[in-house]
């Protein structure tokens, strides 16, 4: 059996984070990585302890829910709590970030960005990604990577 690559293992993180999310508009989830170590996750909701849009709904101004913390910011925020420094870290995330977690992101030293969907790539976004020299990759993951033989005794040979 072939072991799953690290992009597609540090994205179906963010997928699983992301299903802690309480946004009803649209579910994301970010893990920041160093040296193939997870060292922050987080998924968009709104503050710790308060509203959630689940249950009272989406605070909208401007087409923006101003309730929510993204994902990304979610993330570095954790890191900033916590002490974990993000300079040159990884950021995988389940949607392309939006112009004000890119700026976030730059400003964290986070030097690669892995995303798993396009949803509303501002050229902007992508223009500043460029001039940071951060890089930007896709992730495409496959509908199968759940879908494996389990390790039984049946399955696993002893070591000689």
């Amino acid at each position: 059996m072939q072991r799953i690559a690290w992009d597609q293992f540090f994205m179906a993180q963010s997928y699983l984070i992301s299903t802690r999310s309480t946004c009803t508009r649209l579910m994301v989830g970010a893990t920041i990585v160093r040296d193939k170590r997870i060292i922050a996750s987080g998924y968009n909701g709104s503050i710790a302890g308060g509203d959630h849009c689940t249950e009272h709904g989406c605070y909208i101004v401007d087409g923006h829910c101003i309730r929510t913390i993204h994902a990304e910011m979610n993330a570095i925020l954790q890191c900033a709590k916590f002490g974990a420094s993000t300079d040159n870290a990884e950021l995988y995330v389940t949607h392309f970030p939006c112009i004000s977690c890119c700026k976030s992101i730059i400003q964290a030293g986070i030097k690669t960005v892995y995303y798993g969907e396009d949803y509303k790539n501002h050229p902007y976004a992508v223009e500043l990604f460029e001039q940071a020299n951060v890089t930007t990759k896709k992730v495409e993951m496959s509908k199968d990577i759940f879908d494996r033989e389990p390790f039984t005794s049946e399955n696993i040979t002893e070591a000689k």
